[in-house]
């Protein structure tokens, strides 16, 4: 395993879509553990592999439920309902926040590691954290879908203040 470099905003490679994983072999298997290794080291909770600069359909997440960490293989949404606005941040755009609008409960379907159909479902952080790797892999940045973006430092400060 080994920690890659995470790309950040405003690097093209984050604007592109991602293909579709086609060979499960032991090449996915390393960029998969690569990936949740990358993401624990950031102290994140998802990363799409577009963030590493690798256009292709794999998410890993962890939110610190008793999922542990999820992988997923060219994901799509199936099902969504409910709505829920909070703040969101990325690895790929350090140091701001934006409080953006997503379902409360997603369905996704993907498939794992070895390419057997797998689905994940959840709701409010974990629901949030597939839309989020989900849109990495279109090209989409959580600042595009934001009511507003902040600085994560500036808003503490007023905090305290």
């Amino acid at each position: 395993m080994a920690i890659r470099i995470i790309v950040k905003d405003p690097d093209p490679v984050l604007r592109e879509e991602a293909i579709t994983v086609t060979k499960f072999n032991s090449n996915l298997h390393k960029l998969l553990d690569d990936m949740a290794e990358t993401m624990y080291d950031a102290n994140g909770v998802g990363l799409a592999a577009p963030q590493i600069g690798i256009l292709k359909r794999v998410i890993v997440m962890d939110v610190g439920n008793e999922l542990g960490l999820i992988e997923l293989v060219n994901p799509e949404v199936v099902e969504k309902n409910g709505e829920q606005t909070g703040p969101e941040g990325c690895l790929s755009i350090p140091g701001l926040q934006g409080d953006v609008t997503r379902p409360m409960y997603v369905k996704a379907k993907g498939q794992d590691r070895n390419g057997n159909e797998v689905f994940v479902e959840g709701t409010e952080l974990l629901a949030r954290c597939i839309m989020h790797e989900i849109d990495h892999l279109n090209g989409v940045l959580y600042t595009d879908l934001a009511l507003r973006v902040y600085d994560v430092q500036e808003a503490e400060e007023e905090e305290e203040a």
